[in-house]
């Protein structure tokens, strides 16, 4: 009995391990747009959801982001740890307009932080934002910015 508790405790044990190290694929989604182009978006709105964010991710489609969702403006920084994609942070204003855009190189702690308070940051494969010719001042459309 000793024996099977024991390996019951080390397999939940190596469970909760092996989940802390796992991408977050099973979040809500949203459509958004920017401009004529539309994006699949995965919504992180707890404070366990936007801790992991896009870490341990080895790919992402190209139209594909991670909004995150803080619960009233404020100053938003982010940075790479565990992140294996290169990304572009678009911080967002209330009103769906881009404040700033910042490029991240994958797996650093460099801090890349909205230049005003915002709500919402908008995480896409790094050089989308360029190719598609959005920059600061864009207005994203979709329901978090319907008002």
């Amino acid at each position: 009995m000793k024996k099977l508790l024991l390996t019951l405790l080390c397999w939940a044990a190596a469970s909760a391990s092996l989940a802390q190290n796992a991408p977050q694929m099973d979040l809500p989604r949203i459509k958004l747009s920017a401009g004529m182009y539309l994006i699949d978006t995965q919504v992180a709105s707890t404070p366990e959801q936007r801790e992991i964010g896009l870490m341990f991710r080895q790919q992402m489609p190209q139209n594909e982001g991670m909004l995150f969702v803080f619960g009233s403006p404020a100053e938003q920084c982010f940075w790479m740890k565990n992140t294996l994609l290169p990304l572009t942070a678009a911080f967002v204003a209330d009103d769906g307009s881009i404040v700033n855009l910042e490029d991240m190189k994958p797996q650093t702690t460099d801090s890349h932080c909205s230049k005003k308070p915002v709500r919402y940051v908008l995480e896409m494969n790094q050089g989308w934002f360029a190719k598609k010719g959005i920059k600061a001042g864009t207005k994203l459309g979709g329901e978090p910015f319907a008002k």
